[in-house]
């Protein structure tokens, strides 16, 4: 399929041009030729080009891209980057908050859907967004800590506060810092990738349960529900690509 048709879809589906952000989102780096094979990963590094070039990738979607509010210079790993995937005529595609506050393929939406819960609202103001997903069901701590153990393998949590779930703030990778908002809109429950030091204590004086899943991995699930959705729309072979 011709590269641009991909893109404007991309572009248009994801609002990539209304929603402020540090990422330059969209298309970072661009090929040439028609796209045949798409690889999906978060991150814009060598081990996910390498492995997209052994999957015969034409263009790579990741959610952190390589330029972040631009380039001053291309020299040491930048140039690595960039001139692997010019000499290999490779394209890369950035989409970082566009993709984690979607609401059909997003991170945290895609997370609420794995947790059982239904989003209701959304909380924590970044730049001219709302970045969090706020999330209600009724389901014991045990039971969603368990649902994303079996999707992730590993998680962190402090339990400081009811043995029952039923308001859950809800922002994947590094949103720690969105805690104090979930405490404000009453959330018995937080959910993010990373901790940050001072968070321990925060939620702990105010009895919240937080639990931490990791940045890659609660990042993946935005990737790979925008991989099914390119390929149930396009006649593209599609491949998700993990390097945590």
């Amino acid at each position: 399929m011709e590269s641009q048709e991909l893109i404007s879809f991309l572009d248009q589906y994801l609002s990539i041009h209304s929603i402020e952000d540090d990422s330059n989102n969209g298309l970072q780096v661009e090929s040439q030729g028609e796209i045949n094979s798409v690889g999906f990963a978060v991150d814009a590094c060598m081990d996910v080009f390498r492995k997209a070039l052994a999957e015969e990738c034409d263009l790579i979607v990741v959610h952190h891209g390589m330029i972040w509010g631009g380039i001053r210079y291309i020299t040491g790993s930048i140039y690595e980057r960039i001139h692997f995937l010019m000499k290999n005529n490779m394209g890369l595609y950035a989409v970082h908050l566009p993709l984690d506050i979607h609401k059909e393929v997003g991170n945290n939406i895609q997370l609420a859907h794995l947790i059982g819960f239904k989003a209701v609202g959304e909380f924590c103001i970044y730049k001219n967004n709302k970045i969090g997903l706020i999330c209600e069901g009724n389901a014991p701590l045990s039971r969603v800590i368990e649902r994303m153990d079996a999707a992730f393998d590993s998680h962190r949590s402090w339990n400081f506060g009811s043995d029952i779930c039923k308001k859950v703030g809800v922002i994947t990778g590094s949103g720690t810092y969105c805690l104090d908002a979930a405490i404000r809109e009453g959330c018995d429950t937080f959910i993010s990738g990373e901790p940050k030091h001072m968070a321990y204590h925060q939620a702990q004086e105010n009895q919240m349960n937080v639990i931490f899943a990791g940045h890659y991995q609660t990042e993946t699930l935005g990737v790979k529900a925008l991989m099914e959705k390119v390929k149930k729309k396009f006649s593209v072979s599609a491949v998700f690509i993990d390097s945590p």
